[in-house]
């Protein structure tokens, strides 16, 4: 369950009791703390006991206090400054070993993202990719490496398809300008989430395109704005988000297509090995 963690409380708070209100006055005024807390521990700032802290997630309509303390993450990524990211991070991640850390973070996403991909969402969207007249597609700021990653391959898939390069504002529709209905927008994001690429989205959604979000859950604005959502987790380590499931994602996209994309695929790579054996594109080994 996807949810704004900050936004239930407020409207919850006129109901609750004086010991759920100690929890959510803590929670709104601490939110970056508590995201990481345990129901005990949660329960020791806010002077209440631990099933307390468990019945005031389960009142909030959660299944139990993992999956909220799992939603106000969600949530907290979002709003974050980059100083306050780094804080949070030093309080996670202490004095012990940083890259077991990471790697178990970057394990765990992976892990998650398996567990919650709808594979008929992931399906429509590789047919959507198929069938598109035009592919366009939209990664800014970190998002920015995924969009090209992708491009990259789609571009030794398709003659159709294009990735919008970082600019201003008016030069990304300028990019876009000749996008229409039977085209199709891969907008990839991740909180901090693009305002541009928000922006591009509804453009997008104005026009009669089809639209393609790969971002990090339901609660994100991208899905709002999406015909098809693929969510992938990311974490939040110090100043940037990790992104190894994301990229997983499109990986598995990549491959998907490649399996049902027009034409003889052996045929345009016998022809591609040709080329780069002829210009020596690559280190003969």
């Amino acid at each position: 369950m996807d949810k704004d963690v900050l936004t239930l409380i407020h409207q919850s708070l006129p109901k609750m009791s004086k010991s759920q209100k100690r929890i959510a006055d803590y929670i709104l005024e601490n939110f970056d703390k508590a995201a990481f807390m345990t129901a005990i521990r949660l329960g020791r700032f806010a002077s209440v006991s631990e099933s307390t802290v468990v019945r005031f997630a389960m009142e909030l309509g959660f299944d139990g206090y993992p999956e909220m303390r799992r939603a106000l993450q969600d949530t907290m990524r979002g709003k974050l400054t980059s100083v306050q990211r780094i804080k949070v991070a030093k309080d996670r991640l202490g004095t012990g070993d940083i890259l077991k850390s990471v790697l178990t973070s970057d394990i765990e996403q992976i892990r998650q993202t398996m567990e919650e991909t709808d594979s008929e969402d992931f399906s429509k969207a590789v047919d959507a990719i198929i069938e598109a007249k035009n592919i366009y597609i939209l990664g800014l700021r970190s998002s920015s490496f995924l969009a090209k990653f992708m491009g990259f391959y789609f571009d030794l898939l398709f003659n159709n398809s294009r990735v919008i390069s970082e600019s201003p504002d008016s030069e990304v529709f300028e990019q876009i300008v000749r996008l229409s209905e039977g085209d199709l927008l891969i907008a990839i994001s991740f909180p901090r989430y693009s305002r541009r690429t928000i922006k591009t989205m509804q453009y997008s959604r104005n026009v009669g395109a089809k639209i393609i979000a790969i971002t990090d859950g339901l609660a994100s604005p991208l899905t709002e704005l999406a015909d098809i959502s693929l969510c992938a987790r990311s974490d939040m380590i110090s100043f940037l988000d990790t992104l190894v499931a994301p990229l997983s994602l499109v990986n598995a996209l990549v491959v998907a297509v490649s399996e049902k994309a027009p034409g003889d695929l052996y045929e345009n790579f016998e022809r591609l090995e040709r080329i780069w054996e002829e210009y020596g594109v690559y280190e003969q080994i």
